[in-house]
């Protein structure tokens, strides 16, 4: 007995082959020219001989399949089955495209099978047949199809309608569900269906702690079947007597809603898990007009696209969230029974489909990921470059190929940073100026274009930090003038001078390193805080001018971190803080990544917290107020500062280790 295959090499035609090798008798499977190497490395993985797994020249767009007549008739007479597998499967794929695989590579399949004299047509359509029928869709339904307007709906129904009344042979019609990864190995060939949504629950996770619940749409159901089980269905159906003229569900009796869907799949992730779930029917009472004009205005089309592009899901799979149709499979269930072939449930390998795309497919694995290839040879200039996070940024970024130029108040320590970066291999140049002069720095943005053409990165760190309650700072109105000088004008000053360059070559990334205090409103720093929140603010507003314009503003709001700067406050000698290091790996995640905003998780909840209760919020933060006092520098005691300072008390010490990060 022998089998004639086409789609081997694809997804279900690589597991059936496993299955027909366990069998007697050679398989002809199709290859089109240039996909030679594909099928013998298919062959060697298999471990089939070229007498049993035999390669045909041809092409689903040629007539017969491009099969040659000598090879036609070698195989006249000895084709016993014959499986169409050969199509595209692709909800995005282009209506052509589509139509030449699906519709003219099925009518071609027919005219070979006459050909050879095929004992059986095994035609793998789709459940797509059924269009957006809604309801129950039996196995013997088909012209009842409704909402085939879709190109990949539209061209399987045709395909399907031309087998039943074109095919001159036996015939088996088998419908698969989604088809998703092996059940026992997790493996896919590529993003489709629920995996569409993977890199949305990947950015949930990074975003938010895996116990805090979310809002998500419950949608419909989704009929996912794995590859393994459909290509073990197919096999056992296919050898099963006195079936012929019969159309078989491959689908899953019991399919979850794609809120129950995604859970499972968020569980499998260890992200946040969708714990109310709106369903989208919900939004039916909107007019159709009226969603159609919303959807059309440019600004709601614009965000949809970017939104959906930095998930990489296509516009094309967010129509079928409520899907509306269910599938019968009484047929293939008694086909069945009896065999052992058993649906596995989705829960039990749900983490081996995830951990096998977060291996293998997830598109982030393919995206130069490397500080060099968005540095090297590009000016990346550093405000407050000498110390601290600004020395550990130049250094890592110098290492990685760019033009570092860095500025700072301190020539010697400016002096030592080139040192220290060129004798690593780097490069760098130093410019002495005080940002909080305005005219300074006017002067030295100036400067830096003329000599070096343009930056490309610019990374606001200079800042100047104050730890002062409120009620110490009533004479001192000149603590808030002079953060604000520094962390708010100054670092304005060099974004107004650098944006009209970037805007005219459509490119260019500004990063402001700002504070975690923004996001937890800390107190005795509100000096610090409201300079540090003007500068988030005006990059919001940049931020929605330059978009369009490749010019792109990233906020970092940095926990602590052990600097010269907070060398004066004692208390954080014992309280836990980032290392300059770490606090610069946290702006080349920015660099490489170009987030809007980078935060950890701490100051992200808090500020979710103060927007969902922002009494509560008010209370702790008052307490952690009371449990934390001014330094004797901050009440303005001169002299005898170490004496006066008192060491941390083990609440202060346990709190500040709780809130790891924040400012207290």
């Amino acid at each position: 007995m022998s089998y004639f295959v086409t789609g081997a090499t694809g997804f279900i035609g690589r597991h059936l082959l496993e299955r027909l090798l366990a069998r007697k008798g050679t398989i002809y499977c199709l290859v089109r020219k240039g996909s030679e190497r594909r099928f013998e490395a298919l062959r060697e993985r298999l471990g089939a001989d070229s007498a049993r797994l035999v390669a045909v020249r041809g092409d689903l767009g040629a007539a017969r399949l491009g099969v040659a007549p000598a090879q036609q008739r070698a195989l006249k007479g000895k084709v016993r089955h014959l499986f169409h597998l050969a199509a595209i499967y692709d909800l995005a794929g282009a209506a052509e495209a589509q139509y030449a695989a699906n519709v003219d590579g099925t009518r071609h399949m027919l005219e070979l099978a006459d050909a050879v004299g095929a004992g059986c047509v095994h035609h793998v359509s789709s459940v797509a047949v059924a269009g957006l029928y809604p309801g129950v869709f039996r196995e013997d339904m088909f012209a009842e199809a409704e909402g085939l307007e879709h190109p990949y709906f539209r061209t399987k129904h045709e395909a399907e309608r031309i087998v039943r009344a074109e095919c001159r042979r036996p015939l088996r019609i088998y419908r698969p569900g989604v088809v998703i990864g092996h059940s026992r190995s997790g493996e896919i060939d590529k993003i489709d269906g629920p995996y569409y949504f993977f890199r949305l629950i990947k950015k949930l996770r990074e975003t938010l702690p895996p116990w805090m619940p979310t809002v998500g749409l419950e949608g419909g159901r989704l009929n996912m079947v794995p590859v393994d089980w459909v290509a073990s269905a197919l096999d056992h159906i296919a050898h099963k007597p006195k079936l012929d003229g019969h159309t078989f569900h491959l689908t899953d009796p019991a399919p979850r809603r794609i809120g129950e869907v995604l859970n499972l799949f968020a569980r499998a992730g260890h992200a946040p898990q969708m714990s109310m779930r709106l369903d989208a029917r919900m939004f039916g009472f909107i007019p159709g007009s009226l969603r159609a004009a919303l959807g059309n205005l440019p600004p709601v089309r614009r965000m949809a696209r970017a939104l959906l592009r930095d998930l990489g899901i296509p516009a094309e799979v967010l129509r079928f969230v409520n899907y509306p149709t269910r599938f019968d499979c009484r047929e293939t269930e008694r086909a069945l029974k009896g065999s052992g072939i058993v649906l596995p449930k989705l829960d039990d390998y749900a983490w081996r489909l995830w951990d096998y795309w977060e291996r293998h497919l997830d598109p982030d694995l393919f995206v130069d990921h490397s500080l060099a290839g968005k540095v090297r040879d590009r000016v990346v200039l550093i405000s407050g470059g000498s110390s601290g996070i600004g020395k550990a940024v130049a250094l890592k970024v110098a290492g990685a190929g760019a033009r570092v130029v860095i500025c700072a108040r301190g020539e010697d320590e400016l002096a030592a940073t080139k040192q220290a970066i060129e004798g690593a291999g780097g490069r760098c140049w130093t410019y002495r100026v005080d940002l909080a002069d305005q005219a300074a720095a006017d002067a030295f943005i100036r400067q830096v274009l003329a000599e070096h053409g343009r930056v490309d990165v610019l990374i606001n760190n200079a800042g100047r930090s104050i730890r002062r309650s409120i009620a110490l700072s009533y004479e001192r109105f000149h603590d808030f003038e002079r953060t604000m000088q520094l962390n708010y004008f100054g670092a304005l000053r060099l974004i107004m001078g650098v944006l009209p360059s970037m805007a005219a070559r459509h490119g260019g990334h500004i990063v402001n390193i700002s504070s975690i205090g923004v996001l937890t409103n800390s107190p005795r720093f509100s000096a610090y805080v409201a300079s540090k929140a003007a500068l988030d603010a005006f990059s919001r507003c940049a931020q929605a001018e330059f978009s369009d314009q490749g010019v792109s503003f990233t906020t970092i709001n940095m926990p602590l971190v052990k600097t010269p700067m907070i060398a004066p406050t004692k208390i954080y000698e014992s309280v836990p803080t980032l290392t300059p290091e770490e606090a610069a790996e946290m702006v080349v995640q920015a660099i490489i990544e170009r987030p809007v905003r980078v935060a950890t998780r701490l100051g992200t909840f808090a500020q979710i917290l103060y927007a969902l209760a922002p009494r509560a919020y008010e209370i702790i933060i008052n307490s952690a107020f009371r449990l934390f006092p001014d330094s004797p520098a901050a009440k303005g005691i001169k002299g005898m500062r170490e004496a006066l300072a008192q060491p941390p008390t083990s609440e202060q010490i346990a709190f500040a280790a709780l809130m790891r990060g924040v400012h207290w």
